[in-house]
């Protein structure tokens, strides 16, 4: 039968909360009894959030078109506003689910909390609260077949930045792209979800060492469609590989502009690209 949302406290003070496909590890900084009442208030919100989603998942998996995603459950609004800036290109509400799931518990747990510091992860994809002058460091791993501390994000309270998502083509989610991540940086979760969906999809070169096939091919339930998901990446040339890069960068830029991430830190077999406030690197 179906298990229920379970829940268990970690020996190192986490909590981790897991229903289905949603499986959360979550944190927090201040007094023990601020704490222990943050926890309490994710657990009480996470009890219905899995049943909440899948009530509206015909509209989720749809794609978002002229017309405003009419969806009543808060971790689907932020899901549907999300992806509502990228509406001219195909795009469902799922491409920011993670990221919303991540907000809505966040916010939920620092309600009338006086804490310092917390964070939701939601698979990699990350929400955050940070007090005046606190801050959180958290690694990016590149390639998740081959984990290993790659980079390292510090994020402080001064920046404008309460969300990290991560889009690769050997993510949990099918990818249009190669990247071996795109990590994006933005207001919230669930918009950096998003974007990191869009990045992702541009970092992409025709050459015969990449392998796609129709979304639908792989997976029956998938909002993809017949639209080609990589399945497959060889090693390519260095040539193929900047020319990748730079269709990402592009694309991040282009999001940047238009006030919708703050940065990106983009990744390809052993090659990089970064795109932060003060422009490309």
């Amino acid at each position: 039968m179906p298990q229920g949302p379970q829940v268990a406290h970690l020996a190192d003070g986490r909590l981790h909360l897991q229903h289905g496909p949603i499986d959360l590890i979550i944190q927090a900084w201040g007094a023990a009894d601020e704490v222990d009442a943050a926890y309490r208030q994710a657990i009480a919100r996470f009890a219905d959030v899995l049943e909440a989603l899948v009530r509206e998942l015909a509209i989720l998996r749809a794609p978002v078109g002229d017309a405003f995603p009419m969806v009543a459950d808060p971790v689907a609004r932020r899901m549907a506003e999300a992806v509502w800036p990228y509406r001219d290109v195909y795009i469902t509400p799922m491409a920011a689910v993670a990221g919303a799931v991540a907000d809505e518990m966040l916010a939920a747990m620092v309600q009338g909390r006086d804490l310092a510091k917390a964070y939701v992860n939601n698979g990699g994809d990350i929400a955050f609260h940070l007090a005046q002058g606190e801050s959180l460091s958290t690694a990016v791993v590149a390639n998740i077949a081959v984990p290993s501390r790659d980079a390292v994000a510090t994020l402080a309270a001064d920046m404008p930045v309460r969300g990290l998502a991560t889009s690769g083509w050997r993510g949990r989610s099918f990818s249009l792209g190669i990247a071996d991540s795109a990590t994006i940086l933005a207001g919230t979760a669930a918009v950096a979800d998003a974007a990191a969906t869009i990045v992702g999809n541009a970092i992409l070169v025709d050459h015969p060492a990449v392998e796609r096939r129709p979304a639908s091919s792989l997976r029956d339930d998938t909002d993809l469609g017949a639209l080609l998901v990589t399945t497959a990446v060889g090693p390519l040339p260095a040539h193929a590989v900047a020319a990748a890069l730079d269709a990402g960068a592009a694309q991040a830029r282009r999001l940047q502009a238009r006030g919708l991430i703050v940065g990106a830190a983009l990744s390809l077999q052993g090659a990089w690209r970064l795109v932060t406030p003060e422009g490309p690197r």
